[in-house]
């Protein structure tokens, strides 16, 4: 089975993040660009909702253990090129001509999190599983481009106690702050709920995506001119 699938429900795509945790690497970013795309290619598709297998986890953000096992071995180009595939990631799903929608049934920490906030919209079920930024506590600053696009999805005076703090919060503190569109009694509910809200769209791809590079326009250059004055010297951590 791949890491990540997907498949169609009516006309939306409905991808699955199938490795447990889902922790990002150079291969789940790769494999989630190649899905991407051919979501772009068919037409047919009106909307994609990106949820997990995992009853614990949507995504736990990088996969720490693959990332130090590539400073040790100081294959720092793979290190680069994860990266540059996540911010591909992101910036697809910023311009992606469908909506996207993040079903989050489970834990999104990190990176995670910060997956769920390149989408369009947001839904998570309400009996088990958090949010958060515990970047704080690991010494990992966010990217420039990072901080723009959970912008939009975070009001400021959230997401600053979040990222300040690495504190902990459940789907119906998410929806009170307007985060997610919803909390959903369970998985069923989430999933059910998700569908619903992605059949609501039938929109023309054209201005749909141009409506998506105009919002996110500055988001874009942002990720594009600053983002690698801190990817090319691996200035990805802070030891103090």
């Amino acid at each position: 089975m791949s890491m990540i699938q997907w498949e169609k429900d009516e006309t939306v795509a409905l991808i699955k993040l199938n490795n447990g945790e889902n922790r990002q690497n150079l291969e789940f970013g790769q494999r989630l660009n190649q899905v991407l795309d051919e979501i772009i290619e068919d037409k047919e598709i009106t909307a994609a909702i990106i949820t997990s297998t995992d009853q614990k986890c949507w995504s736990l953000g990088v996969d720490i253990d693959w990332l130090g096992k590539q400073f040790t071995e100081q294959n720092f180009d793979n290190i680069k090129k994860f990266m540059y595939e996540m911010n591909a990631v992101f910036k697809k799903l910023l311009l992606l001509p469908v909506p996207v929608i993040a079903a989050i049934n489970g834990h999104a920490f990190g990176n995670g999190a910060i997956l769920s906030c390149a989408c369009d919209f947001r839904f998570m079920k309400a009996d088990r599983g958090y949010f958060c930024f515990p970047e704080v506590d690991l010494g990992i600053p966010f990217l420039p481009g990072m901080i723009a696009f959970v912008r939009k999805a975070v009001p400021e005076y959230k997401f600053n106690e979040l990222k300040l703090t690495g504190k902990r919060i459940n789907a119906v503190e998410l929806a009170e702050h307007h985060v997610i569109e919803k909390a959903c009694a369970d998985a069923d509910a989430l999933l059910a709920e998700s569908l619903a809200f992605a059949k609501t769209f039938h929109k023309k791809r054209g201005i749909f995506a141009e409506h998506k590079k105009r919002l996110h326009q500055q988001i874009i250059h942002v990720m594009d001119t600053q983002d690698p004055a801190f990817i090319e010297p691996l200035f990805l951590m802070v030891q103090d």
